[in-house]
């Protein structure tokens, strides 16, 4: 799997700056990190500073009035609207920006954090190999945790009725992935984020997971954007998704590599959507 996320992150890289000129581009020094997402050192491993551009429309670890009902100390997740929450005294929350897979989208209503770990293990499920034996069963004896990892930094593990429910809230590998709804995890976020609330919280905290129509009411509609982000479905957003999709279809015209792998990206994450509404979670 770890290979297969990094090979389409270097063909992207490399059919993007093959579609912008003959020649390569002048290097540009990126923007300075957001305080909070440097790059820092953990556990022995070096995390990647995460690239501003990547913050906008509310993806940022900010503290914001809450509205909700639940207690303070619950996690709250809303799949919709592609945020997490952390409920706090005096109607307050820090939120986070999140990834949504088809395990997180397939999971309703609430549980309790029943294990926590620091840089942990991965196995792919019994299923995930049997399906998908490309990708999965080169690891199906474990993955150590590590930079490679796709667990990430830490994992919280949603427990139900005593029983591991298989949802997990986690770091991730890929910082491009957060606001998106992709082929498969459960709930990500960056691993600076994911070390914060992991310090924040214990086990036996209470997670519960908005309906759509909790969603509408606390957050109000949301889009997708040219490139399947989650984004507040506002007039604006929609004349900015026409252009961006035009401007994204004139660019894999010109490069049929960039079109081949951004059909195959959205061809994953719809595939991704038809087996979480078959469960009954989106």
């Amino acid at each position: 799997m770890i290979k297969i996320l990094a090979q389409c992150a270097a063909l992207a890289l490399m059919t993007m700056l093959a579609a912008c000129a003959p020649k390569p581009p002048e290097p540009q020094t990126p923007p300075p990190p957001l305080p909070g997402y440097e790059a820092v050192e953990d556990g022995g491993f070096q995390i990647q500073a995460v690239d501003p551009r990547l913050m906008a429309d509310g993806y940022q670890r900010t503290e914001v009035t809450y509205t909700g009902d639940e207690k303070p100390g619950t996690i709250v997740v809303d799949t919709f609207a592609r945020k997490l929450y952390l409920v706090e005294e005096g109607g307050m929350a820090t939120r986070y920006g999140i990834a949504v897979g088809r395990e997180g989208l397939s999971f309703k209503g609430a549980g309790v954090i029943g294990r926590m770990e620091k840089w942990p293990s991965w196995t792919p499920t019994v299923h995930m190999v049997k399906t998908r034996p490309d990708l999965y069963l080169e690891y199906a004896g474990g993955m150590s945790g590590g930079l490679d990892n796709p667990l990430g930094s830490r994992a919280m593990y949603l427990y139900r009725n005593g029983k591991d429910s298989n949802f997990r809230i986690h770091g991730t590998i890929d910082n491009n992935s957060i606001g998106h709804a992709t082929s498969a995890g459960c709930i990500r976020l960056y691993n600076q984020d994911a070390i914060d609330l992991f310090s924040r919280i214990k086990v036996g905290t209470k997670v519960r997971v908005r309906t759509l129509a909790e969603s509408l009411a606390l957050e109000g509609p949301y889009m997708e954007d040219a490139y399947g982000r989650a984004v507040p479905d506002t007039p604006e957003n929609q004349a900015i998704k026409v252009e961006e999709a035009a401007a994204l279809a004139a660019a894999e015209a010109a490069n049929p590599a960039l079109a081949a792998y951004d059909a195959a990206a959205r061809a994953e994450e719809e595939a991704a959507k038809r087996q979480a509404q078959a469960a009954g979670g989106y």
